[in-house]
């Protein structure tokens, strides 16, 4: 997803134009990602820029990230951390995370990324064992566990911090009824789970696929 599918193509060339401040190894990385098979798993450039304006507004020290891909997200977001800042990301994927890991250290933010190889469900319950607090977590990974994701990231990040989920409107899928693939319906159900949950404050906002924030009480 370059960019959101919502936004036509005139009016998103314009904003890039006026308002995106892309550091050219972001640009490699998007480039080098979009000639790669699965390349529809990349945010936009749009999207990392926000991401880092939340880092940077909200004083974000630790960052937590469940699925790197190739680290457009993780890189664009650790280049927002400050020199001490942390970002936890969780992936199962050598492949990919080899070209994350080349451009962490190309951008100079490898000393801030803790990458964990596993299946994050399980990263995730060792961090909430160990009582580990995160300022703002991402979840881009497989939909079938965005619910069990979801609910570890609120027992994760600390009260007024942020948790944005990826892909929530699914290119239109979700408001499609009779679409009731495994995924879309796992994005529905964290969808109506989150705007009805009352420990967080929360909002869908119409950015690259669909970006939900949701505030921590």
């Amino acid at each position: 997803m370059s960019r959101s599918f919502l936004i036509p193509e005139p009016i998103a060339q314009y904003l890039d134009k006026t308002f995106l401040r892309e550091p050219d190894v972001l640009k490699r990385l998007r480039d080098e990602t979009a000639a790669m098979p699965n390349a529809g798993m990349q945010i936009g450039p749009d999207q990392g820029a926000f991401m880092a304006f939340l880092i940077h507004l909200t004083g974000a020290k630790r960052y937590l990230e469940v699925g790197v891909f190739t680290g457009y997200s993780s890189t664009v977001v650790a280049l927002a951390l400050p020199d001490h800042g942390q970002v936890v990301a969780c992936d199962v994927s050598e492949e990919f995370t080899a070209t994350a890991r080349r451009y962490w250290k190309e951008a100079g933010v490898d000393h801030k990324v803790d990458l964990r190889i596993a299946p994050a469900l399980q990263t995730l319950d060792t961090l909430v064992r160990q009582e580990e607090r995160f300022d703002l977590c991402f979840i881009d990974a497989d939909k079938t566990n965005y619910l069990a994701y979801y609910e570890s990231a609120v027992g994760l990040v600390r009260p007024g911090g942020l948790i944005l989920i990826d892909n929530v409107l699914w290119s239109g899928a979700v408001a499609d009824p009779s679409n009731q693939e495994a995924d879309t319906e796992a994005i529905r159900q964290v969808n109506e789970r989150v705007a009805t949950d009352q420990r967080v404050d929360a909002v869908l906002l119409p950015i690259g696929d669909g970006l939900t924030l949701a505030r921590v009480k």
